[in-house]
């Protein structure tokens, strides 16, 4: 009993760990990615992506999310929400997973409930700058133009080396513009 015991010990102690040094790299590649505006910095978005996009403790999980994104390639959007939310309910605090469905109810035009998804990444990952501009892309569709140009001034804070962003803040400049005439 006392075997077993220790071997769990040691397994969440590991996990814990892990879990740690990822958040210490995931700190790291942001402070690089806000300071570093050159061209490494999509390299370096890139990383954080496949941290996110790794689950840290769970391999079973990041093959799970994994097939719903070969569901998405594959056009498979409802049966992709519903590995995503598979996903969700085994762990609701893997951000990933919540920026994957959100980005499916997107797709089907399901804008409040990707909102709501993009909130609860948010909440789990305040630097997730895919989120963010995904916020950006709900709130344009919805006609919020002030909340989507702030989301994507906060993609720039977080990845100053990123075009996008300048380029829809612009366009929804212009189109706040058209609307005050």
């Amino acid at each position: 009993m006392n075997k077993i015991l220790t071997i769990i010990i040691i397994f969440l102690s590991t996990s814990v760990l892990s879990a740690n040094e990822r958040d210490a790299k995931l700190d790291k590649l942001f402070m690089e990615l806000k300071t570093n505006i050159t061209s490494s910095s999509p390299m370096i978005a890139q990383q954080i992506w496949s941290l996110w996009s790794t689950h840290p403790t769970d391999e079973k999980l990041t093959s799970i999310l994994d097939e719903g994104s070969r569901l998405v390639q594959d056009r498979q959007l409802a049966r992709a929400i519903n590995v995503f939310t598979e996903v969700i309910e085994l762990d609701p605090t893997w951000a990933e997973a919540w920026n994957k469905r959100a980005t499916v109810f997107y797709m089907v035009g399901e804008f409040d409930k990707s909102q709501d998804d993009i909130d609860k990444v948010l909440e789990l990952e305040k630097r997730h700058f895919g989120a963010l501009a995904g916020q950006g892309m709900v709130n344009i569709q919805l006609k919020n133009y002030d909340k989507a140009k702030r989301s994507y001034e906060k993609v720039q804070e977080i990845y100053p080396a990123m075009k996008s962003p300048q380029v829809m803040i612009e366009q929804i400049e212009e189109i706040i513009k058209r609307q005050s005439i």
